[in-house]
């Protein structure tokens, strides 16, 4: 085991707003920002999950920071990419914000016979492309399942922390929702005609139209060299046809001014504002800018502004064999919004009838969670991804910090490795989810913990199928992560061909083609690595 890294030095504090109204960002899943529950649709499945057990009360809290009564300073947390001393506290606190964009990218570079970039590579959004089965509550906020397994390597365990909302139920759900106003900002760039970009942005656009209630709103911007308003912010009823003859109409053009497309999206976005209705800038796009300003950090002053001022958000949709990851992720960051990759009309119908749909009902503001871990029986830990999303562990009560805006039927995964101490029993982590009321913003925490005793179970023959299922994920991603180096490999780590296995017995258990999705690219990596 190499040093490890102090957490601190590591995590990323979220800025407190500028604003007591302004909306923050969620990152991830995709979507926790743009669509709603209650576009849901007729002839759409809506996706979700379940939660586990979970401690009732808004006062339940995690322990506070303790040092190991003993001799030395307890190891502490690693990032897997340290090399100093740890720190001496036993906490762990991120947002609840997960896109999955580089999971898809990453399947469809492997398929086309290429390794994914491992800087592109985020372990926590593989983890979170799949279902989960936690329980979900009764009304808004989350359940918390905390549970795990034993690894290969016996000194370790995987710890799985998961959160899950309620889903949309239709009927009064549907009902209650506001109104959606979407831009849409399409990118018409030459690069954009190769099959699988501007094809389906056509169609996932036409998808979203066709799910879209009377009184929710449209505008479309499309951008090459410039930029250009198809149709400035319309409302639905009556205008539906007039909607797919805009985004019929598409052709490609030129080169690729992004900062032009997404400057001009937030004017039409802001020109068509409307109160109480949840306002979204859609970019549909390769992020390949080769005009204009082609970095992230001249567009991201513009996209923090309508955050902050007019609680505008930012879902991004990828496409394209050649797609800017990195790019694409900064630009949802500041804009509190997602990032998912389409790759296909599968991919398409998913994101635009079950992912993006189920986030427009909110059903939390500012979420983060933290797990504290108890110093008497945990020896180390580590935290699998996430980087991005981490939170200083004095933020979590700070509601003035950066969380995750969270919508209806949305689960978060957070996987921790864990080496217990020699003959330790009893209590090992105490896992906190803290949010905002959507309407009220009155915050409220649920809680649910773990023993010593429930992860004993061998991972690959006893723990539930979903767990094995996220272990895999996280499994494959560090894989793909160590080849770029810095990367310190998962404890417990199985090769890819034992991975590949696992997915298929998996995949057969449980009748999720997602599940032998996920095989085939373990097997193409294995292929591609030797």
């Amino acid at each position: 085991m190499t040093p490890h890294q102090d957490d601190r030095t590591s995590r990323t504090t979220r800025t407190p707003r500028t604003a007591p109204t302004a909306r923050r960002r969620p990152r991830g899943r995709l979507i926790a920002a743009l669509a709603a529950g209650g576009v849901l649709l007729a002839g759409c499945a809506s996706g979700g999950g379940n939660g586990n057990r979970a401690a009732n009360g808004a006062d339940s809290r995690p322990r506070p920071a303790a040092s190991f009564p003993g001799a030395g300073a307890p190891e502490g947390e690693s990032d897997g990419r340290s090399t100093t001393k740890p720190p001496a506290d036993y906490l762990s606190t991120f947002a609840l914000d997960v896109d999955t964009a580089s999971y898809g990218y990453a399947r469809r570079t492997l398929a086309e016979g290429r390794l994914p970039d491992a800087a592109s590579v985020r372990p926590e959004e593989f983890v979170n492309s799949f279902r989960q089965d936690y329980r979900q509550p009764a009304g808004d906020g989350f359940t918390v399942t905390v549970d795990g397994a034993r690894t290969t390597d016996p000194s370790w365990s995987l710890v799985r922390v998961g959160l899950a909302t309620r889903a949309a139920g239709g009927g009064t759900d549907a009902e209650r929702r506001p109104p959606a106003a979407l831009t849409f900002v399409v990118d018409v760039s030459g690069s954009m005609a190769e099959p699988g970009r501007l094809d389906l942005a056509r169609t996932s656009m036409n998808l979203m139209t066709d799910q879209l209630r009377e009184d929710d709103s449209v505008a479309v911007v499309t951008f090459s060299g410039t930029a250009r308003t198809l149709l400035p912010m319309t409302r639905v009823e009556g205008h539906r046809g007039r909607i797919h003859e805009v985004v019929d109409g598409l052709r490609t053009a030129d080169s690729t001014n992004v900062e032009a497309g997404v400057t001009r999206g937030y004017d039409e976005a802001v020109k068509g504002l409307r109160p109480g209705a949840t306002n979204r800038v859609v970019l549909l796009s390769d992020a390949l800018a080769n005009t204009g300003a082609t970095s992230a950090d001249t567009i991201l002053k513009r996209v923090a502004s309508a955050r902050t001022e007019h609680g505008i958000t930012l879902f991004g949709v990828g496409v394209g064999s050649e797609y800017n990851d990195a790019f694409m992720e900064r630009l949802a960051d500041k804009g509190d919004g997602h990032t998912t990759y389409v790759s296909d009309s599968e991919g398409a119908r998913k994101v635009f009838c079950e992912d993006l749909p189920a986030q427009v009902q909110l059903r939390a503001r500012d979420a983060k969670a933290q797990v504290s871990f108890d110093p008497a029986t945990v020896e180390r830990f580590r935290l699998i991804g996430y980087d991005n999303r981490r939170v200083a562990d004095d933020a979590f009560r700070d509601d003035t910090v950066d969380g995750g805006e969270v919508g209806s039927g949305h689960t978060v995964t957070a996987l921790y490795a864990v080496r217990l101490r020699p003959g330790a029993g009893g209590h090992v982590a105490t896992a906190t989810v803290r949010w905002l009321d959507p309407n009220t913003r009155a915050p409220h925490e649920e809680s649910g913990r773990v023993e010593a005793a429930a992860l004993a179970g061998d991972l690959w023959t006893e723990a539930p199928p979903r767990l094995q299922i996220s272990a895999v994920a996280a499994y494959f991603a560090s894989a793909l992560r160590e080849r770029g180096g810095g990367w310190e490999r998962v404890p417990g780590a199985v090769p890819l061909a034992g991975l590949a296995e696992h997915a298929d017995r998996l995949a057969g258990r449980t009748e999720d083609p997602a599940v032998r999705e996920l095989s085939q690219a373990v097997r193409q990596a294995g292929r591609l690595t030797g």
